[in-house]
């Protein structure tokens, strides 16, 4: 029996409320370290950092019984949330459309909960007949405000679904970095994605890469940049999916590139 989309979207919203205690969890005891001036000159939240952790020690008892429940209570979540995400991927083989999360997987920055995400709170891409029109409805068009000839431009609407929203943002800050294919896409699940939406995804990375070194040069903020590499990553999310709904589709000639709309004002990249 094919798996309900709900029960994909209850795991989803499940898994991100873990991650809000688990990011939660550690301000406190980052907080809690400050208070007593004590500070780790390395990378948070690493194995080692996780041991340097255990060698705190305080000089009244109660401290040190605080500060360990806050630690336990930061390994309770960062376990909620393993299993959570071991869940969602034992469970995709049983959902109808678990060929587009495999497929929006070679996109860069979309893994496999990123992706499983976009799909769930969407749904079938054939309810949205453009990219402007999925764009729309995520939130990621900037608004206006007009008054008689004036006409103001506003930052993106934030209308629509904000977990989608915010993990195609997470997802667009990795195209700060130049345009590869790393290991994991070419060895992980990615692998599996048929070679048309690899070959999409690579024009994606080339495209949106540039596209953000040209708006940081311009003086745009990186914050803004990444909104705008965002809103042409649904573009090219909205051309994987409507490919494998419709496979007859021309999803590498009629590319999400000529149907950009506007972030802050900025055109698409030509």
């Amino acid at each position: 029996m094919p798996l309900n989309p709900w029960r994909i979207r209850r795991a989803r919203r499940a898994r991100h409320t873990a991650s809000r205690d688990l990011r939660r969890s550690r301000l406190r005891i980052r907080s809690f370290l400050l208070r007593h001036t004590i500070a780790y000159e390395g990378k948070p939240w690493t194995k080692a950092y996780r041991v340097w952790l255990a060698r705190q020690t305080f000089e009244h008892r109660t401290q040190q019984i605080a500060f360990q429940s806050l630690v336990n209570a930061m390994e309770q979540a960062a376990s909620r949330l393993s299993e959570l995400d071991a869940q969602i991927v034992e469970t995709l083989p049983e959902w109808p459309l678990a060929k587009v999360v495999t497929a929006l997987q070679s996109l860069r920055g979309v893994a496999t909960v990123t992706a499983a995400t976009i799909v769930a709170e969407i749904g079938s891409m054939a309810s949205f007949s453009s990219p402007r029109h999925l764009m729309a409805f995520l939130g990621l068009t900037p608004g206006e405000h007009s008054s008689g000839g004036t006409i103001r431009r506003r930052g993106i609407t934030s209308a629509g679904d904000t977990l989608v929203r915010t993990s195609l943002v997470e997802a667009a800050w990795h195209c700060r970095q130049p345009a590869k294919v790393g290991p994991r896409k070419v060895t992980g699940v990615a692998d599996a994605s048929p070679q048309w939406a690899r070959d999409i995804a690579w024009k994606a990375q080339v495209r949106l890469t540039a596209r953000y070194r040209k708006l940081v040069a311009k003086g745009k903020l990186p914050q803004v940049a990444v909104t705008a590499v965002a809103r042409e990553l649904v573009g090219f999310i909205w051309s994987i999916a409507r490919r494998i709904d419709d496979p007859g589709a021309r999803a590498l000639s009629d590319g999400p590139e000529h149907q950009s709309a506007r972030v802050d004002g900025e055109p698409a990249l030509a």
